[in-house]
């Protein structure tokens, strides 16, 4: 006897919206943090985003409405409460092809598809780390979340 078909989850730009402002700050801020520090171990021991410490970046995922703002403390990676210095705005659409390297990050400005506010210095200077990782953030266990969410992309688009 063959399995039902399950439904596929709504695209992230429905499913997001509705869940995140009901999620505490306490739940999400260890899931970020866990996510971002295991994705960039080795850059971060290295001392790559040294140069973020007592800086802070946004990432604001417009369509979602998400703000995810970012600090170093202790070499690791930290989520804020305070604003960005600088900001990086685009859709989620644009930061899965940063993460997945499917598109350029320069290709994404030039087409204001992504865009830069506050202190462009720094915010070129996370853009300059996140584009010089030869292999992308679609490694492991978060390679998997975002292949999942690709599909879901082309669903939704």
């Amino acid at each position: 006897m063959p399995f039902p078909s399950l439904p596929l989850p709504p695209a992230p730009r429905r499913l997001v919206p509705a869940i995140a402002p009901r999620m505490p700050v306490a739940l999400q801020r260890p899931l970020v943090e866990s996510l971002l520090n295991r994705t960039f171990a080795e850059s971060l021991a290295e001392g790559e985003f040294d140069a973020l410490a007592g800086r802070r970046v946004s990432l604001v995922i417009a369509d979602l409405g998400l703000i995810l703002t970012l600090s170093l403390s202790e070499r690791r990676l930290v989520r804020c409460e305070a604003p960005g210095e600088a900001t990086l705005r685009g859709g989620w659409r644009e930061f899965l092809s940063l993460a997945t390297r499917r598109e350029d990050p320069d290709s994404l400005f030039f087409q204001r598809r992504l865009s830069l506010e506050g202190d462009t210095e720094l915010g070129l200077m996370v853009n300059n780390l996140l584009d010089g990782r030869e292999e992308g953030m679609a490694q492991g266990r978060l390679g998997d979340w975002l292949v999942r969410l690709e599909r879901l992309a082309r669903r939704d688009h």
